[in-house]
């Protein structure tokens, strides 16, 4: 191979600097925009400022019990094997129209379940010895909730049309409720109290009870905090009482707690056995356990609110807290209905002794 020589007359090759190119990176972008951050402390200062110049309103509930959650945990496994084998009757209807179900909800069965159970127990109701007969199933929806272990009147509606007319019955509180609830604390001195409080979310996540003045104040959440009011009915203290049916409250023998501080319950003083009927008048979540316990008289078995977990060498699975009855006007004859579910065993055994 020959190798040719370079000509004279070319200019010589000039090699180019790496250094001129040099494309800077992305870490060294962010480095610069961090640089500038830290140069400029009093950017840095005026955000933090601003974040604890948020004064959060305070609960006035005490927080959930270290041994609920474990607890909880267990019910909430037992309900959710429960309510997959649920099977209702024709016994746990308590009225049934062309419109609407209302139902007597077993305790620690979620309401899910139980409207996933109307379809069958709705085919087996009509079913016909005719061969091929199919029934055609109704737009079902529930018309309110009930907690896991709260016992009681459950609406499921026939119709979206149905649905949305109770759903606004209740948002504008044109249906009256009544529970009934076996507590043990310390024997209330009153006959019946009407308390009105605040409702929210605390930091974490769990209902609490807030001072009526903080209604409308932003929840480190971002949620509000909300009204909230019960009326309790005194029913008996310890097999001792004297009214066994719910009637119309009288104004002039109420008392009024307007919540604006922290509940003062002492744990040390002799426990009652307490049976009262509430009359919640908001539809606030966890209303009536929340403020059983801001009395001082937690729902015997509400562990999440200092009910006790075990009592006279029992221990409770679930919160004793009934749905007695719902009243309100009919959503398509208008007319006034009532539904009343039967007691369970607990509350029957408790109003016999009066």
């Amino acid at each position: 191979m020959t190798i040719m020589p370079i000509p004279s007359h070319l200019p010589p090759i000039r090699l180019l600097s790496l250094r001129r190119f040099t494309i800077p990176t992305v870490p060294t972008r962010f480095a610069s925009m961090a640089d500038q951050t830290l140069s400029n402390p009093q950017k840095t200062q005026s955000t933090d400022d601003l974040k604890s110049s948020i004064n959060y309103p305070v609960p006035l509930s005490p927080p959930l019990p270290a041994m609920s959650k474990q607890i909880e945990l267990s019910r909430a496994m037992t309900a959710s094997s429960k309510s997959s084998l649920v099977s209702l009757s024709r016994s746990d209807v308590i009225f049934e129209d062309e419109w609407l179900i209302a139902f007597n909800k077993p305790q620690g069965v979620y309401c899910e379940s139980v409207l996933a159970s109307i379809p069958t127990l709705l085919t087996h109701s009509n079913d016909s010895d005719e061969p091929g007969n199919q029934v055609n199933l109704p737009e079902l929806h529930l018309a309110n909730r009930l907690d896991r272990d709260t016992s009681g009147v459950m609406l499921i509606t026939k119709s979206h049309k149905v649905a949305a007319k109770l759903v606004k019955a209740f948002t504008d509180h044109k249906v009256q409720k009544t529970y009934i609830a076996f507590c043990v604390g310390r024997a209330p001195e009153w006959q019946r109290i009407t308390i009105k409080s605040g409702h929210g979310r605390s930091k974490f996540g769990a209902w609490r009870v807030y001072a009526t003045s903080d209604v409308g104040r932003t929840l480190p959440g971002g949620s509000v905090v909300r009204d909230m009011q019960t009326l309790f009915e005194l029913l008996s203290v310890n097999g001792q009482g004297h009214s066994k049916e719910s009637s119309k409250p009288d104004k002039h023998e109420e008392k009024v707690l307007v919540v604006e501080e922290k509940s003062m319950t002492d744990t040390n003083v002799k426990k009652d056995e307490i049976l009262i009927r509430a009359y919640p008048q908001s539809g606030r979540t966890h209303q009536i356990r929340l403020h059983c316990q801001y009395l001082g008289i937690p729902i015997r078995g509400d562990v999440k609110y200092e009910g006790v977990y075990e009592w006279k060498g029992r221990m409770y699975d679930g919160h004793e807290l009934h749905a007695e009855s719902l009243s309100f006007e009919h959503p398509v004859t208008g007319l006034p209905v009532v539904y009343q579910a039967p007691l369970p065993l607990w509350a029957s055994q408790a109003l016999q002794l009066l």
